[in-house]
């Protein structure tokens, strides 16, 4: 078992990745100094994973909707006791998270992180499921769909994902629908668990108050070896186009809430990387409160404070969100779209590109002393399929002129959605 030393090159921050000998992916970051320590331990399994099939499989294998976050929810649940009790005895926080394209197990503590690791590796790789267990979840869960329905800034999330999506499962809920997992028994989370709880898949991530040879210790003692069986995921085809350019729906809300997307071109690797530094910069630009675009919204009392702007990417899935409250959301839209139109006619303010840059790049070595942000630093590299310290490099080596030119290629009007949550009195 080689340990391979990750070492930033503009940084000097260091982090040892190990491919362990039953397949799973280790990254240890040693921080000397720090009393905490923070575990998480994934799996490329999230709620857009719905179709799949093994090397010697002959068909594809589709599941329903939801089901990558109830097997999270299951799985804190073994056959003795409850795991948070687990966690109780020695001290520590446990939780856990299903998004679209992961599922995360973690916790973090100030002491007997040897101890809590061991509960980690032990209760994830212990599936226990029954029809009994799984028919109280699904109530749980038809009762956690159901506030979601009446959350204005979820609804005006996945709106907008389904006015840009046509097939891709990205536009679905991370918890399906109360249609969906009332289709889930516990043949089908095991088959899932199998699937893709395969330590081939996986990757543990621990950084803060450690020592890389007591980890390693008990990942020898606690993992248990797997056979690749060649995991592959399939995506319905998904047209560039957009379903449709607006949406609107009614909640009991007092300023409508709104979210426009750009639909991008989905890709991995580093070049998915590049593509999020770069939009996020150009966004960062057009939402700047020091912006005229900004300033004017905000002097005609169009935007308020919330106003803001993210990259929202992963596995076949790529847009630019500007969201926030107004009452004149289309005429936020509209200046969106000419500040996009007059960067590409008059170029970046190089003063301004710098000032976000260095921003930017300064959030990022701050984080670098921050025991949870650089366990997830490590984790999201894995599942991005980058290097843990290659973020730093590439905003470090961005310029004006790929910000524009990817503001150029992927923030096209044609394929830009507005989804409004307002109250009853907007109509």
């Amino acid at each position: 078992m080689e340990k391979n030393v990750i070492t930033s090159s503009r940084t000097g921050d260091s982090c040892i990745h190990v491919k362990h000998k039953s397949g799973l992916d280790i990254y240890i970051c040693e921080m000397e100094g720090f009393s905490s320590t923070e575990a998480l331990f994934g799996t490329k399994y999230g709620s857009v994973n719905t179709m799949f099939k093994m090397r010697d499989d002959e068909e594809y294998t589709v599941v329903p909707e939801g089901i990558a976050h109830f097997l999270e929810h299951k799985l804190f649940e073994n056959e003795d006791c409850d795991v948070f009790e687990l966690y109780a005895k020695t001290g520590a926080n446990g939780n856990a998270y299903t998004s679209f394209d992961r599922t995360c197990y973690l916790f973090s503590c100030s002491k007997n992180y040897q101890e809590s690791l061991k509960i980690l590796l032990d209760f994830v790789q212990k599936p226990y499921f029954t029809k009994a267990s799984v028919d109280k979840e699904q109530g749980i869960i038809g009762q956690e769909i159901q506030m979601t329905n009446d959350n204005p800034e979820w609804r005006v999330f996945f709106n907008m994902l389904r006015c840009m999506y046509h097939n891709h499962p990205v536009k679905i809920d991370i918890a399906g629908t109360i249609e969906s997992i009332a289709q889930i028994d516990a043949d089908l989370l095991y088959k899932c668990y199998n699937t893709f709880y395969n330590l081939n898949n996986m990757v543990l991530s621990i950084a803060g108050n450690i020592k890389a040879d007591e980890v390693l210790t008990i990942c020898d003692e606690y993992l248990k070896e797997c056979e690749d069986k060649g995991l592959e995921t399939v995506f319905p085809d998904e047209p560039d186009s957009i379903v449709q350019s607006e949406i609107y729906e009614t909640q009991p809300v007092g300023t409508p809430v709104f979210h426009i997307g750009y639909k991008c071109g989905a890709c991995n690797g580093q070049e998915r990387l590049t593509k999020n530094i770069a939009l996020s910069i150009a966004s960062a630009l057009i939402t700047d409160a020091s912006s005229d675009m900004y300033q004017k919204l905000l002097k005609e009392e169009v935007i308020n404070s919330s106003f803001g702007a993210e990259v929202f990417c992963g596995d076949g899935y790529f847009s630019v969100i500007f969201a926030g409250e107004s009452n004149d959301p289309k005429k936020v839209r509209d200046s969106v779209v000419s500040e996009v139109e007059r960067m590409l006619t008059e170029g970046i303010n190089e003063k301004d590109f710098q000032r976000i840059k260095k921003s930017m790049y300064g959030s990022l070595i701050r984080q670098l002393n921050n025991v949870e942000a650089v366990a997830s630093m490590m984790l999201g590299a894995y599942m991005a399929e980058a290097e843990p310290y290659d973020i730093i490099n590439t905003v470090s080596e961005m310029t004006s002129d790929v910000v524009l030119d990817h503001v150029r290629r992927e923030l096209d009007k044609d394929k830009l959605v507005m989804s409004v949550v307002e109250g009853a009195e907007n109509e």
